[in-house]
Formats: C-alpha cells, structure tokens, sequence
C-alpha cells in the first residue's frame, strides 16, 4: 500500500468521477445515472440475450437477468453517485461487479471456451489489487477514461476468472475460489487497519454521510474483507459439495 495521505492537508488533484461529485444524502435518491451508452448497453445484452433465446440457445433466465440486474444497481442507480463520496460504496460497487453480476452471467449464458485457472486467478486478484492501492484508484477518479478502465478491467478478469471455474475440475475450482477469498480478504485487512487515509478522492466527500475519511476506509475495508470474500467461500463450499454428491452417486451405482 503507498504512504498514508494527510487529511488534514490541501487536496491538490481536482477529482471528476464519472458519476459526478459526491451527493449528501438529501440528494442521493435523485441522483440515478441517465447515462445513454451505459442504459444502451444494458438493453443491447437484454435483447441480445432474449434473441438468443427465442433461437433455442441455451442459459439460465433468472441468473442472467440477476446478473444484469446487479450491473444497473453498480451503474445506474444511485450507488454510483454515492461511490463518487465514500470509498465504502466503491468498494461494494465492485463487490457487486466481480462477485454478483459475473458468476450470475458467467452460469447464467452458455459456458465458454475452457481458460487456464490458474492464469485467470492470477490475473483476477491482481487486478483487484491494482485498482485498490491508492494511486491507480486516484488516477481512476481523475477522468473517464480511467473510470472506465478500471470498471473493464475488474469485470473482464471476473468474468474470465468465474470462466475458468465453472470449466475447471470442482475441487481445482474451489482451491481457487479460497485463495481468492484469502488474497481479496488480506487486501480488505490491509485497508481496514491502514490507520489513516489512503484515498485521496475522498478526504472531503465523506463527512456529509457523518462518516470521517479513515472510518469510511475502514468499512470499505471490512465489505472486502467479510461480504466480498464470502461469495468466493460460498462458491467454493457449493463446488465442494457437489463434488462429494456426484462421488456417492457415482459410488452407489457401482
């Protein structure tokens, strides 16, 4: 992690999030983001999907939909606004990305091409912790660009991650699965016990919600430490599970 900021001192960068400075909480409900292009393709992966359908393709209606739905709650509705003033909502916003909408699409749509666990594993994690180290994520709030990098980026290796597990032998697939809820877990600790602020997008956004920078950095902390790494374990002990179930059915038919 970089070298604690000084909320006491002046923020030098001007932050433009792309969800608009943050909101206080009178504002927050009106604050949905009527972005056209993010609406639009929303839609587009709707009708895509209900196309492909009506042709006879396969899925699983109620996890794609689930899945897109978490994505209008990161992009449309007002936790957008409200992640441009506390890095808790941020961080949930992407627990939402990488842990809800992209296992619910990845098991939802039919299963793509096999993909090396252990590469999309690594690659997974270490994204996650690329863009939760103070730099990047300031550089990520610093324009659109950025924003829209980091979002890609998180999603993409979710999804190539989730890929690789349900393709994957399932004991293969739920050790990775648990050490990626050990390796976002230790992230979610290092932040939490930080001791001061690191994110300076948020050294003046967070005291309308009555949250100081350092405790809203705390709980941004333990959302990734508790929620975020438990849907890894929930899918590991699932895989597990199914594992042992299949071995005594197999075993009882023998």
């Amino acid at each position: 992690m970089a070298s604690p900021i000084d909320a006491t001192g002046p923020v030098a960068a001007a932050w433009t999030p792309y969800c608009g400075a943050g909101p206080s909480p009178a504002e927050l409900i009106a604050r949905w983001n009527l972005d056209p292009v993010v609406i639009g393709l929303l839609a587009l992966g709707a009708a895509g999907y209900a196309v492909h359908r009506r042709r006879g393709g396969a899925g699983r209606d109620l996890l794609v939909a689930g899945g897109l739905a978490a994505l209008a709650v990161s992009f449309v509705s007002p936790l957008c606004a409200l992640s441009s003033a506390l890095f808790s909502a941020r961080v949930a916003h992407h627990a939402l990305l990488v842990a809800v909408a992209a296992p619910l699409l990845v098991f939802g749509l039919p299963k793509a091409a096999r993909l090396p666990l252990g590469l999309t594993t690594l690659v997974h994690v270490s994204t996650v912790w690329l863009w939760h180290a103070p730099g990047p994520y300031a550089w990520a709030l610093s324009h659109d660009a950025a924003y829209w990098l980091m979002q890609a980026s998180l999603f993409g290796s979710a999804l190539a991650f989730w890929s690789s597990v349900r393709t994957a032998p399932a004991i293969a697939a739920a050790g990775a699965l648990v050490a990626t809820m050990m390796l976002t877990g230790l992230l979610g600790a290092l932040i939490t016990f930080a001791g001061q602020p690191l994110y300076a997008p948020h050294l003046a956004t967070t005291y309308a919600w009555s949250l100081t920078p350092l405790a809203d950095q705390q709980l941004a902390g333990l959302i990734m430490w508790a929620p975020m790494a438990l849907a890894y374990l929930i899918a590991a002990l699932v895989l597990v599970g199914r594992s042992l179930a299949d071995a005594d059915t197999a075993a009882a038919r023998a």
